[in-house]
Order: C-alpha cells, then structure tokens, then sequence
C-alpha cells in the first residue's frame, strides 16, 4: 500500500513539473472539444495515421459553391508551439462519403489545394508596452528606440495587411497607460511614433508595471472583441518591456497575475526585462507564453527579436486550406480528413462538410 502511494505521488509530481514553463497556449481551448482540436474531432482508426505530432485546431470552416471547401486553422506542435510556414503540398486530404468503408485520399492538384489569404476571416494585433520610466529615458533610451523599431520591422508584414495590427504603448509612474500610436497597419507610423520619443517623454520617474499589465490586459480583450465582429476569428499578442520592477505599488502582483492568467486563450503574453533590478520570476509568470532578459542594454536588440520571432510565428500559424471538392449536390453530409507533415512530424484532424447544390466549376 505505501509503495502503491509513493508510486501515486511520483506520478503527480511529474505532472506537475511538466505543466510549469512558458509554452504558446493560445490554441483556443474555448471552442467545442476540450482536446485542443477546436471544432474537429480525432481522425477515424481506419486511416491508420499513427500518432500526432502536431496538432490542427480549426477555428472555423465553411463551403462556397459551386463546390470549394475552406478551413480555418492553426497548427501547433505538442508543446503548444506555433507551427508557420505551411504550404498546401504538405497537406493531404481525404474524403469519406456515405458509400466509402473508410476515407479516399483526394488528389491536391487535382483538387485545386491551396493556402489563401486568410485576412477576410482573420485579424491579429500587436500591442508593444514600454516602460519609459526614469531609469530607461537616462540610459537606454536609444537602445530601445533601435530595438522596437526591429521588433516593428520583423511582426508586421512586408507589405500592408488590414488584418495584421500594431499599436504602441508605454508606462511610467502615472496612473495610466499611454497611447504612443493608435492600432495601426503602417510599420512606417509605428516607426516614425517610437523615433519621435524623447528624454523628456515623462512626468512621473516611478514605475506602474502592474497597473501597465492590468490595463494592457484590458485593452486586448476589447480589441479581440472589436476584431471579432462579423464571425471573424481573432488573436492578440501584448509585449511588455520593463527595465525594473513595480514602484508605484498601485496594484499588487496577485491582480496583475490574475489578469494574465484569465484573459481569453487567443491572446497571448510576451514580457522583456533589462538590466540587474528585474525580478525574472514575476515577468516569467506574467510573460507565460514566453519572456526573454537581456543583461545590458547592447543585448536589448538581440532580446526583441527573439521575441518578435515568437510573435510572427504565432500569428503565421494561422491557415486558410481550401481545395475544391469531388462530391456533388445529392451526396448530404461528408466526412473530411486533414493531415499535415513538416519533416519528421505530422498531425491530422477530422470534421464534415454539406455538399448540397455543389457542382462541377469550382476554382
């Protein structure tokens, strides 16, 4: 009996300790089917897939006559982590109508298989916080300014996409959370808002971090809300940089976790620190997609990036799969297959699609 107990509280621990760290966890676990998948279900037995190394949360799905099928999805690997820069030829479709035992693999050229922009259902937004308190204006202020600039060039898009947002705030030791530029497409605006900073910027030296987190929070909720609207499908990222710790003690640690811990699953949490004077346990926890720390201010720039990275790949991770159906109007309902393999991986999900009115035509 006691070896049995010993046994159970190993096996508990070991839980425990895997589900501590940082991981992308911003599949969203709130739409139907609490295993990750979103609105699809495990693949049937007789496809014989094996076991998946990735995992296709679909968002949302949809069928276009005269006979084009489209999901909406994102890839992520076992861990959580985003999966970007999918083509269609590293997806295989199948297709399981009312007559077929199992599942007939459906040809994706022939098919018309494509990745598609998926900005008319899609909308993602940045939120870059930065501390400007005291201690950065007098001595890395420059730094940061280089620094955003590269976190700017490396989220956005190359070219300006309305579903691809950004916008810039900072913090010192007021009682509020200051817009430095409104939700933007343009990295030019972004840009010109964080080389328009100066020394001067600032009224208050103290340093609000929580009540920056807090407020950050609420702000990306309003506008995953926003972004929302019409049955699109929405994500959020909110990056905060401090070079300290809470000074202005507005709000304590225990709300500012809170915040973080409860906001929607689609909106994820990146935190910055610079310098000796961080606490890297607290921007850990509220950083609980990822956090990185630079030791002095010429690494702040390599620190951005990583986490700008993080951010790209989240956002990029998110697929628009169409391809044009062989079923026709008459068939009712079908079962789909998805599956993807990137090197050594692969992963697969099932839903159904109405064939009805669907006819020959599709592109």
């Amino acid at each position: 009996m006691k070896s049995s107990y010993k046994l159970l509280l190993l096996f508990l621990s070991v839980i425990a300790l895997n589900s501590c760290g940082n991981a992308d966890d911003d599949v969203n676990f709130a739409l139907p089917n609490g295993d990750g998948l979103g609105q699809g279900k495990p693949v049937d037995d007789c496809l014989d897939l094996g076991e998946n190394d990735l995992v296709l949360s679909i968002q949302d799905q949809y069928t276009t006559l005269p006979g084009k099928v489209s999901i909406f999805f994102k890839v992520s690997d076992s861990n959580g982590n985003p999966v970007s820069g999918l083509n269609a030829e590293q997806f295989t479709i199948y297709e399981q109508g009312r007559n077929d035992e199992c599942f007939n693999t459906i040809s994706t050229s022939e098919s018309k298989a494509r990745i598609s922009p998926n900005s008319q259902i899609f909308s993602n937004n940045t939120l870059l916080v930065l501390d400007l308190s005291n201690s950065v204006l007098s001595s890395s202020l420059e730094e940061l300014k280089s620094a955003s600039i590269s976190f700017i060039n490396n989220v956005m898009p190359a070219t300006t996409q309305e579903s691809f947002k950004m916008a810039i705030y900072w913090f010192d030791g007021e009682k509020e959370l200051h817009e430095l530029n409104p939700l933007t497409p343009s990295k030019e605006e972004l840009t010109a808002a964080v080389q328009g900073i100066t020394e001067d910027i600032s009224n208050d030296p103290s340093t609000d971090l929580y009540g920056a987190v807090i407020k950050s929070t609420e702000r990306a909720s309003e506008l995953l809300v926003e972004s929302t609207k019409g049955e699109k499908i929405g994500a959020a990222s909110v990056v905060i940089f401090t070079d300290g710790t809470d000074q202005a003690s507005r709000y304590t640690q225990e709300d500012a976790q809170k915040r973080v811990d409860n906001a929607d699953p689609n909106i994820s949490f990146f935190t910055i620190g610079l310098g000796e004077e961080i606490d890297t346990q607290v921007l850990t926890d509220l950083g609980k997609t990822s956090s990185v720390f630079a030791g002095n201010k010429d690494e702040l720039e390599t620190t951005f990036n990583d986490i700008s990275d993080l951010v790209s790949e989240r956002a990029n991770s998110f697929y628009l799969f169409e391809y044009c159906s062989p079923k026709r109007d008459g068939s009712g309902d079908n079962n789909l297959a998805i599956q993807v393999k990137t090197g050594s991986l692969q992963g697969a999900v099932q839903t159904k699609f109405s064939a009805n009115g669907f006819t020959g035509g599709c592109e």
